[in-house]
């Protein structure tokens, strides 16, 4: 008997992933926790972590504060709210733990980035002004993960 998965299993596992993925992407200002996503999905939170990092390339954390982080941009390129407001707006609970990460993905404080930014964007659509300010990491694609996750 094996302990490779099957092909049904990686299928059923990989929609679970995706169904993970969207709620983080929805819900990105909520609470959330890898016990809580992986509970919801009927899978322990070792696996999740683990399958996640494997088809998607990060852990649900990582991906979980880049959403975070994508969404501070937004509200600090309008200019109308605090770091603060912005760092609980967008539901994290740490001001330092927010600006270190905003710092490691956009490359500048995020009061820095809302000085400089505020503006930049006006009057460009909303689908554009994310794609063109979208913090991006140093790392290559998994080329083990199945070809469904690559292209989602």
């Amino acid at each position: 008997m094996t302990s490779r998965p099957t092909e049904d299993q990686r299928l059923s596992d990989l929609a679970r992933l995706r169904r993970v993925r969207d709620r983080m992407d929805r819900e990105y200002a909520r609470p959330l926790d890898v016990e809580a996503l992986a509970r919801g999905v009927h899978m322990s939170s070792g696996h999740l972590s683990r399958e996640f990092k494997r088809v998607f390339g990060e852990s649900p954390y990582s991906y979980l504060m880049t959403r975070r982080i994508e969404r501070a941009m937004a509200l600090l390129r309008r200019g109308d709210l605090s770091v603060t407001e912005v760092c609980f707006e967008v539901g994290c609970s740490s001001l330092g733990t927010f600006s270190t990460r905003f710092t490691e993905l956009v490359g500048v404080p995020p009061s820095t980035y809302r000085e400089q930014m505020a503006g930049e964007t006006a009057g460009m659509p909303p689908c554009l002004a994310k794609q063109v300010t979208r913090p991006l990491r140093h790392r290559e694609p998994n080329r083990d993960a199945p070809a469904e996750a690559q292209l989602a």
